[in-house]
Formats: structure tokens, sequence, C-alpha cells
């Protein structure tokens, strides 16, 4: 096929982590001229064409979600309802294959970009189109949870060991997080498959395999996977941000810039995380234990409407001048840029870690749930690049006194630990941001669809 142009179909599963995820990868391969088609839930339109960088080469094409008993009217994707009905969301996508089969059959592109919709490879095999599962996990959670070596073997015991064959690494689990793995990933998951199932058929039954990483950073990984899949897979490159093209809120730009550089915590748990109100309170309080300047972007806990209404009792009180717990939506990418942030508390998704590598706050890590756990594990074990904060083996309990410790470990100029990780931070993130990386990475990644159409 040589350098002639791709054209490639994009279904992502509805949630905005994966819509944007998938939006990032379609603009690096739109900037080399290749055509996308993108399938996009319809009130979800607006909230992803913002990130259309090459709109002459990206089109969207909306998608009615079907309605399914259990649903909230109008619900699409797993923003616009608590987790435990994400299953009906999965549910809606999987009624949407025949719009899906009929728009492809029109489209005849030479692949298709999925994640969840495990059905999707039988579609393309009949209508003579590649399937390439792109995945947004990491390489490490996939292999340590899903690989063929581990079969649908996933009770708490056998996680807490790796599959055989796993890489050498760092990464265990503790009781807690083998326990909630295990629940979650043997739970039905739409349309009476597990998630497991899903998952596992759709790396089996795809054309190839790709992840948004480097060979630098989870070669291993990777190699392990295409020995237990034998099938290809194909790295899209690190997970850079594009560089902002607008500027920070001036109410935080005002409140950042009255504190010293590299002082300021900024703490963010993700879009979809609602911590138990008891943990809730125990982090912030172990913000303000620091005794340093912070922000918290949280959504309110679990049973309450605002984050005002959980506060611990004279909290705003004690941190009016230099503490801000904030419900709403917040430019975390920009935040981080700003030279008074020193310190970013994450829950380690995949988007985050990257918007935090590429800066030069340190990270403390914060998981709640799935790949969150093994990413965390890779950044604070193998590859020291943060500072985990510890929890309970048995409960996952998390302490104000234990969020502190994590923080200055990170930060205080004279931790041994911090050194280390703020060293191995730092050449990460010139590694990154080296010239070429992206496009060294993009030239091979389109070169490797390239191959499979021949």
């Amino acid at each position: 096929m040589s350098d002639r142009t791709i054209h490639i179909v994009m279904y992502p599963w509805f949630a905005m982590g994966h819509l944007t995820a998938f939006v990032h990868i379609a603009n690096k391969l739109a900037a080399e001229g290749h055509k996308i088609s993108f399938f996009v839930p319809t009130k979800s339109l607006p909230k992803v064409e913002q990130f259309n960088l090459h709109p002459d080469f990206i089109s969207f094409i909306p998608v009615t979600v079907p309605h399914v008993e259990g649903l909230p009217p109008g619900a699409e994707t797993t923003s616009d309802v608590p987790y435990p009905l994400h299953t009906h969301i999965m549910t809606a996508m999987d009624l949407t294959r025949p719009m899906i089969e009929s728009s492809l059959k029109k489209l005849r592109p030479h692949f298709v970009f999925f994640d969840f919709a495990y059905w999707l490879p039988s579609v393309t095999q009949s209508l003579g189109i590649k399937s390439l599962l792109c995945c947004i996990i990491s390489p490490a959670t996939i292999g340590y949870l899903l690989s063929p070596a581990r079969g649908k073997q996933m009770t708490e015991a056998d996680l807490m060991e790796p599959p055989q064959g796993f890489p050498p690494s760092s990464i265990k689990l503790h009781a807690h997080e083998a326990r909630g793995l295990a629940t979650q990933t043997l739970k039905e998951y739409g349309s009476g498959v597990s998630f497991v199932e899903r998952l596992l058929n759709s790396f089996i039954a795809c054309d190839a395999i790709s992840f948004r990483a480097c060979r630098e950073m989870e070669g291993p990984y990777c190699d392990y996977l295409e020995s237990q899949f034998k099938k290809p897979v194909i790295l899209s490159g690190p997970v850079v941000p594009d560089p902002p093209t607008s500027t920070l809120d001036e109410r935080w730009t005002k409140w950042l810039n009255g504190f010293k550089p590299k002082t300021v915590i900024f703490c963010a748990l993700g879009s979809e995380c609602s911590l138990k109100k008891n943990l809730f309170q125990e982090l912030i309080l172990g913000l303000e234990l620091t005794g340093l300047p912070f922000i918290a972007a949280l959504k309110p806990p679990i049973g309450a409407d605002t984050v005002e209404s959980a506060l611990p009792e004279g909290f705003e009180e004690r941190t009016q001048r230099k503490g801000v717990v904030y419900g709403g939506w917040i430019q975390q990418q920009f935040i981080l840029a700003n030279p008074s942030v020193g310190c970013f508390v994450t829950h380690c998704g995949s988007g985050s870690l990257a918007e935090g590598m590429v800066n030069e706050c340190q990270l403390v890590l914060l998981p709640h749930v799935g790949d969150q756990i093994i990413n965390a594990r890779l950044m604070n074990d193998d590859l020291k690049v943060g500072v985990e904060v510890e929890k309970g083996e048995e409960d996952g309990v998390f302490s104000k006194e234990s969020v502190c410790k994590a923080i200055r470990l990170s930060m205080d100029a004279d931790s041994k630990v911090g050194e280390e990780v703020r060293a191995n931070h730092a050449r990460w993130r010139e590694f990154f941001l080296s010239e070429g990386l992206e496009k060294s990475y993009t030239d091979g990644f389109v070169q490797k669809l390239q191959e499979l159409l021949d």
C-alpha cells in the first residue's frame, strides 16, 4: 500500500476519557493527511468537537444511543450515570450494531479502531475491513489482568500473583485491590457479557492491538502481550498533551500567583471518582496537614450534593486563605503548568499521568479503581517517578497522615525518596518532550497499519 492515505473509522466506548483519547490519536493521524470518520453519541458531539485540530480530515458522525430500561432518559455516556448503571450504557452501545454495520458498508474504511464493542471484529471481517483494538489501558495492566496465560481465573487469590511469563516487575496488588478487581472483571458489563469476556474477546478477535505507549517505558509488557495474543502490538507513542490554545481562568491565575513557585498542591481525581465521605474528608484534611497551599478539584462524596456540604467542621475557616475545595470542572492542564504548582495528587488515569509527567510538579499517586492501580504501581515501584499514598492492606482506607506523608516525601528538599523521584521524573519529562519523538512514533504507527493492509 506504500504511503497511500488510510481511511479509519473510530468507535470508542461511550466514556469521555475514551472519546478524548481516540480524538488525540485521530489528531496525530490527521496531521499526516489520513482520513478519520468518528462515531460519537449525539449529545457528546460538542464536547469532543472542541478537540478536533484537523476538521478537514476528521469528521464526526452522530450516533443516536438507544434507550435501555434502567437508564435515565437521554443518558448516553458514563458521565451521565453512576457507576452501577455503566453496564446499561454498554448494552445501549451494543444495540447500535445494526446502525454501525450499515454505516461501515457505505463508508468502506480500511480500518475500524474500537475498544469495548467486542462484536465489531465479526462485522469488519464480513466486510473485508481490518479491526484494531485501540486500548487506552496500559500494556502493563492488560498483561497483568487479562493475559491469556491467566485465562478466566480471576479470583482474589489469582490476582495477587502475576500470570505465568509476566515480565519481571515490582507490580503487586493489595488484598482489597485484588478483591475489587475480581468483582469488577467478572461482573456483567452489557448484554449479558462479563467485563473480562468482553475484553478478552476483543483482544482475541481483532487483527491487531494498539496502545498509547512507548517501548522505552513499557517495552517488556508489549512483547509479552504480542507473544500471548499472537498478533501485532502497535504503539502510537506516549500521550503528550497538545499545547493549550487558550489561557487559565483569571480567577485561578490570580490565586496561584499569590504563592511562591513549586509550593501549591493540586489534587484532582478525575471526572468519575466519588469517594466515600470519610475518605473525602481524610484527603482534604491531609492536604491541610501539609501546611501548604492547595486546590482540590473533587466530585461531591457519595451521598452529598455538594463538596461544601461535606467539608469537615471548621475546615473552611482554617483554610480560607490558602486552601480551595472546588466541585466544578477545572482547567487541569493549565493549572499543572503554572509555576506555583509543585505537587499533583492524581488518581492515576492515563491522561492525568501524561499531563503530570510533562510538567515539573511532583506526582503523588492515589489510585481508585481498575487500571489506575497498575498505573500507580508502575509509576511508584518500577519507574520510581511518584510516591503512592499508603492504604490499609485489607480495607484500602487511607488517612490524612498517609496523604500528608506522601506529599512531604515527594516535595521536601531533604527527602531521599523525593530526590529520587524528582530526578527520575525530570529524565522522563525530558524524554517525552524531546523533539521528534511523537512524529517518529506516528510514522512507525502508520507504517505498521500499511503493512497490515499489504
